[in-house]
């Protein structure tokens, strides 16, 4: 199955960035689309409580977009067991032509070693390697097994590690060449049979379904023989007894794997630096495939349509990797490009959900109770209950729809309830809270980061401004940021507290006034980042230039 679209809002995601995601993977999949919603960071407590209320799972989560092992279509080689034979892998390769090597797993499904065709051809032309056998153990079952033939004496779960003679001589002189623990490849001749099995510990392997006396089965019962025929001839016996060795003995070991979830520039990089053709995937320690030189030259790129954002700060990291098909965004117009005409919604309204309401309205898509729901949720977090200036009436007139939709009865005490929510000033720590919302912006050269908190009560707040403070500075050092704000929203008092870290006091100056006695701005009125905060600062660094 092809991978999903990916719908994925901003990194340090906001209730507006998930609960559109949702919608809108909802809108597209009843279009017919391959369509999964995404979250590129920890959910808040606000949107936690909405995705609860609404009994909405939550988002995959999405660390990066920098290709991986899992972005690659594997090639799906057979395996081996240790004890497998080295006809069956042989076998592997013939029915699969573009094989290159096989992986030996032992008992666990884990990779022990790998077999290439190298190994194969250089066992099948040496010409001592039929001598070889005793070097390792083979089993009487895989002699069997090998030459298609049938135990008529003797013990198969043993093993063979001796020589393997041809009985094609005068008997003299093959019993002159016969020690115990050797094979002997023999055909109908009962008087060398027997003279063979006086030595005492050996093993025929009677050739073309030679038929076989009682005298002879009795002979080799009383000296522990073993007998088996095979129907092949004496020259194509010798042949495949060579190939009824087990994996495990040439195998190559350790072997080089990679997991699916590595980087494909760090799996290149050890490829480049290997010496090797081809290389085992695993995942989560077991074999899953296999990759060669030829496969790592362009991976799939994973398709995204982001939400809630157009700007590479505030996108996953790789989004460069990947094949961005759509934006549907309220903010202002970043520096994201694209490799080809993409369709982009961009509307100066109060909240991303707005959008996407009125497209599953426009084309008449039902909409469950709990979409409704989340998208509802979505514009009272984003325009703060309709406080803030960024609301218009295209989100009141949303709201007012989708509550009905959604069967919330009571708006306001809905609204409250998730405001509170997301009121985490006693349920965070100050280092958490500058993380929990915060959006990077670049004016010219200069990195600045905008946090906002938004709290019920400023009394209380103002009292935890000065560990706020130090969190603030801490996270600009650590993050190594020019500069980073944070605003202190108080939604009913309809004002904020503006803190900042990196003492570009006359830029801030420009754009707010003067500080208050305590060395905060204190700003009436101004609750949105977007239309109240960054456009000021915009200004005062054009200004400042």
């Amino acid at each position: 199955m092809d991978k999903p679209v990916l719908i994925i809002g901003h990194q340090h995601p906001d209730t507006d960035s998930v609960c559109s995601a949702i919608a809108y993977a909802y809108l597209k999949k009843q279009q017919g689309w391959n369509a999964e919603p995404a979250r590129a960071g920890k959910l808040n407590p606000e949107t936690e409580f909405v995705l609860d209320y609404f009994k909405i799972p939550a988002p995959r989560l999405i660390n990066y977009f920098y290709p991986s092992l899992e972005d690659i279509r594997l090639l799906q080689a057979p395996a081996v067991g240790m004890q497998a034979t080295l006809r069956e892998a042989g076998k592997l390769f013939v029915e699969n032509p573009r094989l290159k090597s096989v992986p030996v797993l032992d008992t666990e499904g884990n990779v022990a070693g790998i077999i290439t065709v190298g190994d194969l051809a250089k066992r099948y032309y040496e010409e001592e390697s039929i001598k070889e056998l005793e070097d390792g153990s083979v089993s009487y079952a895989n002699i069997v097994s090998t030459l298609e033939g049938r135990l008529l004496c003797g013990d198969i779960g043993k093993t063979f590690s001796g020589k393997i003679k041809l009985g094609a001589s005068q008997a003299a002189t093959i019993l002159a060449d016969v020690a115990p623990g050797d094979m002997i490849i023999l055909g109908d001749r009962e008087d060398v049979q027997k003279e063979l099995l006086g030595i005492g510990g050996v093993c025929l392997v009677l050739t073309r379904n030679t038929d076989v006396s009682e005298e002879i089965i009795r002979l080799a019962e009383a000296k522990d023989d073993v007998i088996l025929v095979t129907p092949f001839d004496s020259y194509r016996t010798a042949r495949l007894i060579n190939q009824s060795i087990p994996a495990k003995l040439i195998m190559t070991s350790p072997v080089v794997c990679f997991n699916e979830t590595d980087l494909l520039a760090d799996v290149k990089e050890k490829i480049l630096s290997a010496k090797y053709v081809t290389y085992p995937v695993l995942r989560k320690g077991k074999y899953i495939g296999i990759i060669d030189r030829g496969m790592m030259l362009e991976p799939e790129r994973q398709q995204v349509i982001l939400v809630d954002h157009n700007e590479r700060s505030q996108a996953v990291e790789g989004i460069e990797e990947t094949q961005i098909l759509e934006i549907i965004d309220h903010h202002r117009l970043g520096g994201l490009t694209t490799g080809a005409p993409i369709y982009i919604r961009q509307e100066p309204v109060g909240s991303t959900a707005t959008i996407i309401a009125n497209m599953m309205w426009n084309h008449d898509i039902g909409m469950p109770p709990n979409i409704a729901g989340i998208l509802f949720a979505a514009m009272v977090s984003d325009t703060l209950y309709f406080r803030s200036p960024t609301t218009t009436e295209a989100d009141r007139a949303a709201a007012k729809r989708l509550a009905v939709q959604a069967g919330i009865e009571d708006p306001e005490d809905f609204a409250m309830r998730l405001l509170r929510a997301g009121s985490v000033l006693n349920t965070m720590a100050p280092a958490d809270i500058i993380r929990n919302d915060f959006k990077e912006f670049d004016f010219g050269d200069v990195r600045v980061t905008v946090s906002q908190i938004n709290i019920m009560d400023r009394k209380l707040a103002m009292e935890k401004l000065p560990e706020l403070q130090k969190a603030l500075d801490e996270f600009r050092k650590r993050e190594n940021y020019d500069m980073s704000l944070l605003m202190v929203t108080d939604v009913l008092g309809e004002a904020t507290d503006l803190l900042e870290a990196g003492c570009r006091d006359s830029v801030l100056d420009l754009a707010f006034g003067d500080r208050d006695a305590a060395g905060y701005y204190h700003l009436p009125g101004v609750l949105s980042r977007k239309k109240q905060v960054i456009p000021p600062l915009t200004e005062a660094f054009k200004k400042m230039d």
